[in-house]
């Protein structure tokens, strides 16, 4: 037997395998693309248990439907390896159930295997992930704190940790642990995303800027989901500042172009160009390219988070994918499941709403997206995420002359931006239609500080 750097056995004895493992466990928690190593290894080396249940996990992050037929073989192979020790076909067991579809049972098994195996991160790190995709963010937090203290020495600890305080609203503890992540391991940009999260909702707008700066340069080689949406962050506290080139060129530079067809990639430029064109940048022609990898994907409901950003991408650029894909969304959320409750009361609103939004029909946004909001936490995704959906639906509030209820919602988010310049231009905007000119000319007089 032997250990990965976190003190877990494997049956591998060979070097070569050996780091295989290490390169895949420390890449996936430090998002780094050695992780994608393991796929090579498990080609090699075919009777490896965990090699093989790595990689069918591998291809589960995919998030795509072809992800379970790419993750089959290596998790047919994992079940066929004589070798595994207990923890291993614990592992096997969970990405197999991953790859049936059956997520609850899934999560029910990562529980159970992180409570045995407190230092098994990857595991840990799985469950907050398929937390976060049903919005589950007390189980994402209890998730982290299962690995202390048996690893609390180890940084990813206390970066999983502070995202999931984040996600409770927890904020200063979050920004504890991601410091003390970060004290650990400088480098460790989930911890810096974590803190980005806490400023952001905290209005430390300028702070948050110049904290993601500093940390940029650490961000070079990372994967293409990790280094983008760490820019993506950052763009969004230029947004608030009013930053149009800065914007721009965080969008060129950093968040779209990397991976244009891995779902994150897509989902992250298509969500940025959207926040700017609500802040009132112009965005040209930068829709075309990232509907037309969009439209590649065709009827894709394998997450409602991600299909909804889908769905707002090719309606904005009027592709005809776009009807194709609110369809499938209408038979998903009719189609017995799990999560069928989610897609049938959320999803699918919010979807009608969005892509009506799309095609400038603001009545029907205003409608469907309101129906939806009070629940949108279901569909997964970081509160910074669904963000998008609140700013679409205060947009077609404003398009339809709601000023009332427009004028209550900025006021509300302006105790979390107080000083956002798109959120003031647009109070101001409120208050002078409504007859308050003092107010109005308050809110264009804001300095970010």
């Amino acid at each position: 037997m032997t250990t990965d750097r976190f003190d877990n056995t494997f049956s591998e004895t060979s070097p070569t395998d050996a780091a295989a493992i290490d390169d895949f466990v420390h890449g996936f928690l430090a998002y780094q693309p050695k992780a994608a190593n393991i796929l090579a290894a498990a080609d090699k080396t075919p009777s490896s248990a965990l090699i093989n249940a790595y990689s069918g996990m591998l291809w589960m992050f995919l998030e795509a439907p072809v992800a379970a037929d790419k993750a089959a073989p290596y998790i047919s192979r994992a079940q066929n390896a004589e070798n595994a020790n207990p923890r291993e076909r614990s592992t096997i067991n969970i990405a197999s159930t991953w790859a049936s579809g059956n997520v609850p049972e899934t999560m029910r098994l990562c529980e159970a295997h992180s409570d045995q195996y407190p230092r098994d991160l990857v595991i840990i790190k799985l469950a907050q992930y398929l937390y976060f995709n049903t919005g589950d963010a007390p189980s994402m937090l209890r998730a982290g704190l299962k690995a202390l203290p048996a690893a609390s020495g180890e940084p990813f600890v206390h970066g999983m940790i502070a995202f999931g305080y984040e996600q409770c609203h927890q904020l200063e503890q979050a920004e504890a642990s991601a410091r003390h992540a970060i004290d650990i391991e400088p480098t460790d940009a989930w911890a810096h995303h974590a803190i980005a999260h806490v400023m952001l909702t905290q209005g430390r707008v300028l702070e948050g800027a110049a904290f993601m700066e500093e940390m940029a340069p650490r961000w070079d080689g990372l994967n293409s989901f990790m280094y983008s949406h760490n820019w993506w962050h950052l763009a969004l506290f230029y947004i608030s500042m009013g930053k149009h080139d800065e914007v721009r060129a965080a969008y060129d530079t950093h968040v779209w172009g990397l991976e244009k067809n891995f779902a994150q990639d897509q989902i992250g430029a298509a969500s940025l160009l959207a926040r700017m064109e609500l802040a009132g940048i112009d965005v040209e022609d930068r829709w075309k390219d990232v509907a037309g990898h969009i439209a590649l994907r065709g009827a894709d409901t394998t997450l409602p988070f991600l299909t909804m950003q889908y769905l707002y991408a090719l309606g904005r650029s009027n592709d005809p994918m776009a009807d194709t894909l609110i369809s499938a969304i209408k038979q998903k959320a009719s189609a017995p499941s799990f999560e069928q409750e989610v897609w049938r009361n959320v999803a699918l609103p919010a979807c009608e709403g969005l892509l009506a939004y799309t095609r400038g029909d603001f009545e029907t946004a205003v409608r469907e997206l309101g129906h939806a909001l009070p629940r949108m936490a279901e569909i997964g995704g970081s509160h910074a995420q669904r963000d998008l959906f609140e700013q679409v639906h205060l947009d077609a509030l404003m398009k339809t002359e709601r000023l009332a209820q427009a004028q209550q919602v900025l006021e509300m988010r302006r105790t979390f931006d107080p000083d956002g310049v798109p959120l003031n231009r647009m109070l101001a905007e409120v208050y002078q239609k409504t007859g308050l000119p003092d107010l109005a000319e308050a809110a264009l007089n804001r300095e970010p500080h």
